[in-house]
């Protein structure tokens, strides 16, 4: 007897919408937070709003559905932005942003969601206050007009445009720029790894700009060599010569995916993630001025090996 095909589920105009902008939203409230967790939960703050306003029988319509919901999760992102700065203040050692990687074997998660900032921008932003924060990531990466942003903000234009200008003159001094190309960036990214992991002292010495600086971030669970910012070529390629020294002879595997809007270098031992790296370069990218390390498991839950994820995709290998 032929199974019967269960009917369709009805479509549900309210949900399409919101999922019609959810990767907008996600970039967003990422770029303002630099955590996938608290992204996700305002997300869900947001979905919970959006749906809670259309089971309202006097509920005026939406009419420019983008807007509406970007105003939403921009002003749950600010709240949230309290208690998360909180949480850092308290934070074992450096506080940096949670790595957004590319699934495996994926080449990417949607047009929106590649506008995610890169690590050393995101630790920038870390330094702006909230507000200054959200303009700039409204305005210089997704484009809204000072007006739109007055709106979301609840703010005048002429305030807008005086946190723009803060905010703007703050990030470029300390930020090229000027950014190398891509693939340029991976290429210095794959060499890096490998004179790391490898101990190859001279590679190392070769790739590091002289006033190179290493930023791990272990969150007190995970390996981190320094609760510290580790300056200079030497005292950084030294760091990296004893991690080789560490490492287990057998079952470390590295393989490199995007993480946010940087080339990156997953390390994986035993099929469980150990860090997640990614190195800032020059602007000629002839030389890495900056390292981010992330070893916090905290935020490595949503790193998966590629073998974990055909496993999961097995039938009888999950849910």
């Amino acid at each position: 007897m032929t199974p019967t095909t269960p009917p369709p589920h009805p479509p549900d105009p309210v949900t399409d919408r919101f999922l019609g902008h959810r990767e907008l939203l996600f970039s967003v409230v990422y770029n303002m937070l630099g955590t996938v967790a608290d992204t996700e939960d305002t997300l869900q703050e947001v979905w919970l709003a959006w749906s809670a306003r259309h089971r309202r029988p006097d509920a005026e319509p939406v009419e420019n559905a983008r807007a509406y919901l970007v105003r939403i999760a921009v002003n749950q992102a600010l709240a949230r932005r309290a208690e998360l700065g909180r949480r850092q203040e308290s934070y074992v050692g450096t506080w940096l942003p949670e790595p957004l990687a590319a699934a495996p074997d994926h080449a990417g998660e949607g047009v929106e969601r590649a506008e995610a900032l890169s690590m050393a921008l995101l630790v920038v932003l870390e330094t702006l206050s909230p507000l200054e924060r959200a303009v700039f990531v409204l305005h210089e990466v997704f484009g809204f007009t000072h007006p739109e942003i007055a709106r979301i903000l609840d703010r005048s234009p002429t305030a807008v445009r005086q946190l723009a200008t803060r905010a703007r003159r703050h990030v470029h001094a300390r930020r090229p720029r000027h950014r190398p190309e891509a693939d340029l960036h991976a290429r210095v990214t794959e060499r890096f790894a490998a004179a790391a992991l490898g101990g190859d002292l001279r590679t190392l010495l070769e790739l590091l700009a002289p006033d190179v600086t290493l930023w791990t971030d272990g969150g007190g669970k995970g390996p981190a060599v320094s609760l510290h910012p580790v300056h200079g070529r030497d005292r950084v390629a030294a760091v990296f010569m004893a991690v080789a020294r560490a490492l287990p002879a057998a079952g470390v595997d590295l393989r490199h995916r995007r993480v946010a809007g940087d080339p990156g270098a997953l390390v994986f031992v035993d099929g469980g993630p150990l860090a997640v790296v990614v190195v800032d370069l020059t602007p000629e990218g002839d030389r890495i001025t900056g390292v981010y390390s992330v070893t916090n498991p905290d935020k490595l839950t949503g790193i998966t090996h590629p073998a974990a994820s055909r496993r999961a995709s097995r039938p009888g290998c999950g849910p």
